[in-house]
């Protein structure tokens, strides 16, 4: 007998059934308040000018000119010593002038320099009389300036004496950087560099921040 042949039946693949989703509605969050929050204050670092590049007074010259010798050179000195409390210097003549009755290497004035703590009280007390102005025109190009005095009654303790007079007086101001020793020194002397002399500008920062100085134009 031949063996029944047997017939496959066909594998159908029934359809998914389609998920229905239900779209939900939106909820609606109250709105959380958030406390505000400080920020710390940033720190602002100052930018300090380094010491070597930092103007400072050299030295002040007090300068009284007579013009002649004798009793009035010799008032002018004790006008000076009161002042300042130092000897002064005589200065001399370096030209001959018939027309001004000078001769070479004759005295016509005297002065005393000033340098430290000395100079920088005298200079507290100088620009208080000018009311801690100068104009612009009294500095040069190195960074020194020079004013002037026309009574010097007008220091303090200074009074006005008939047998003396009154005399004025020229003080300049000289301004340098630590290192403008090596222009000085006697052994191995040198030029102070371009990028390390004292501008006009420089001096005026200088004596707004140190003495309040206003600088008139």
């Amino acid at each position: 007998m031949s063996p029944k042949k047997t017939t496959a039946k066909p594998h159908t693949v029934k359809p998914r059934a389609k998920k229905t989703t239900t779209k939900k509605a939106p909820v609606e969050k109250a709105p959380v308040e958030k406390a505000p929050v400080e920020k710390a204050p940033v720190e602002t670092k100052e930018i300090k000018t380094p010491s070597m590049t930092r103007p400072r007074i050299g030295k002040i010259t007090i300068n009284i000119g007579v013009g002649e010798s004798g009793e009035k050179l010799s008032k002018a000195q004790s006008v000076l010593t009161g002042i300042t409390g130092l000897k002064p210097v005589q200065t001399l003549s370096r030209t001959t002038s018939k027309d001004w009755g000078l001769r070479d290497g004759m005295p016509i004035g005297c002065k005393v320099t000033l340098r430290g703590k000395k100079a920088h009280d005298f200079l507290v007390e100088a620009l208080k009389i000018r009311s801690n102005q100068i104009s612009d025109y009294a500095f040069d190009d190195q960074g020194n300036f020079s004013f002037g005095i026309p009574d010097h009654t007008l220091f303090k303790d200074q009074k006005y004496d008939p047998s003396i007079g009154i005399f004025g007086m020229d003080i300049c101001v000289t301004v340098e950087k630590p290192g403008f020793r090596i222009k000085h020194r006697r052994i191995d002397r040198r030029k102070i560099p371009q990028r390390h002399q004292v501008t006009s500008k420089e001096t005026m920062k200088f004596l707004t921040e140190t003495f309040n100085v206003e600088v008139v134009a």
